[in-house]
């Protein structure tokens, strides 16, 4: 009797090699929830499933189910993105998308804006310079904290909930821990870093804009690494461990 088969589309998070020709896929599934399936033969040279699951491809999939994994069938491109592997500058911009949705995505765990917001922002990607798809990157993971439950507070205390202005020049105290900026009047009670109010300021951009006009609009490599600092503090406190590919990023001088 044939295994029941459904379709999907989905981004591809990453690929795991299995045996000596398979590749387990990693996938955000276009419901926002995380799907892992193994593509037969993928690691063949002649195989129609290499170039159609490379990571950021966005492709259309007939999968069967299988008794641990899920079993790729059939593979349509949709959006190869192909753009963000032509260099390393691209792709250290990106991979930081894909580790940290492949972090809080989960099975049978629907959240169709992680899907939109990802296959939106490796599009503008595509068209924009190195500069640009940093900020793009930096707008998605503070975009994908939020929807995963952990919006940062970057207006209001954490703690007793009061507006606190972010004036030019000043640097506030901010907990990771508790997830945001802390007044005056609280900061005891947390363990806190001091943030610029420039690089909140800039979070707030990010979390607010569409992409379309990130890639429009200024992109300063100061406030966008100042911001991925930010968002690794929290990974760290919230997540369990910091994401590997934005400490690459951190140390490989290629911006």
């Amino acid at each position: 009797m044939a295994s029941p088969t459904y379709t999907q589309r989905a981004v591809v998070l990453r690929r795991t090699k299995l045996g000596e020709s398979d590749l387990i896929l990693t996938l955000l599934a276009d419901d926002g929830s995380e799907s892992r399936v193994v593509a037969k033969g993928a690691r063949k040279p002649k195989s129609s499933f290499a170039a159609r699951t490379e990571p950021f491809c966005v492709v259309d999939l007939l999968c069967a189910r299988g008794r641990s994994l899920d079993i790729l069938k059939e593979a349509r491109l949709v959006a190869a993105h192909d753009a963000l592997r032509t260099n390393l500058e691209a792709a250290s911009a990106a991979a930081p998308m894909a580790e940290l949705v492949g972090r809080v995505a989960q099975r049978d765990l629907e959240n169709p804006r992680l899907f939109q917001a990802t296959a939106r922002a490796l599009e503008v990607m595509d068209g924009a310079d190195d500069a640009h798809r940093l900020a793009v990157a930096c707008a998605h993971l503070v975009k994908t904290l939020a929807f995963a439950g952990l919006r940062p507070s970057l207006e209001v205390c954490v703690g007793c909930g009061a507006p606190i202005d972010l004036r030019e020049g000043e640097r506030l105290p901010f907990s990771a821990i508790e997830g945001g900026i802390v007044c005056e009047a609280c900061r005891t009670a947390f363990e806190t870093e001091l943030v610029e109010a420039s690089t909140l300021c800039w979070a707030q951009w990010f979390l607010a804009t569409p992409f379309d006009a990130i890639a429009a609009g200024p992109a300063d490599l100061t406030a966008s690494f100042a911001v991925l600092h930010l968002v690794q503090s929290l990974v760290r406190a919230h997540i369990g461990s910091p994401l590997k590919s934005l400490e690459f990023l951190f140390t490989s001088g290629l911006f």
